[in-house]
């Protein structure tokens, strides 16, 4: 005996052409992504540094890539771009206020934390994963450059620390859902 069965769903679905900053922005800030910072001493020996929830890592394996998204307006970037390595420190559980402080223009984005260094490189402690990258390649992407960056060494926290997520312009902890 064979039985079909049918189902006929009907589902509305309006698409928006509000594509303004604030409407992307809400509707980007659905999708949970970590929180990473980038950091290293410029060719003068000051720390660098900034927070981007637009990194995306295991770009490639071979060559070990992960990539980043950066306004055009970055006042950092064209700093860390010119150093020979780049620490890459994906934000662990709590570390919302490092990301805030991080992300802050105008004070100094270090003062008070704890870090570690490797070559030019700079780590932020208590991290739930660090990455030694450099440059790789840049792509003009809109108001954006995506940066690839080549891994060269890394440090695996995840074991203690769990990653921090940015998900609808909250810093949220894994373990919250």
């Amino acid at each position: 005996m064979t039985t079909t069965l049918q189902a006929h769903l009907q589902t509305t679905t309006q698409l928006s052409n509000d594509l303004s900053p604030l409407s992307l922005r809400g509707a980007f800030g659905q999708f949970p992504s970590g929180v990473a910072a980038l950091a290293a001493y410029s060719h003068d020996g000051v720390a660098q540094g900034m927070v981007a929830s637009s990194f995306t890592v295991g770009v490639s394996l071979e060559p070990p890539l992960v990539s980043v998204a950066v306004q055009n307006t970055s006042t950092t970037w064209p700093l860390l771009r010119e150093t020979n390595r780049i620490g890459v420190s994906i934000l662990g559980e709590g570390q919302g206020t490092i990301a805030r402080q991080m992300a802050a223009k105008g004070s100094d984005r270090f003062d008070g934390l704890n870090i570690e260094t490797n070559s030019d490189a700079i780590f932020v402690a208590e991290s739930a994963l660090w990455l030694e990258t450099s440059i790789y390649g840049e792509f003009p992407a809109g108001d954006h450059v995506v940066a690839l960056l080549e891994v060269h060494n890394l440090a695996d926290f995840t074991d203690v620390h769990e990653p921090l997520v940015f998900h609808k312009s909250q810093f949220r902890n894994i373990r919250d859902h």
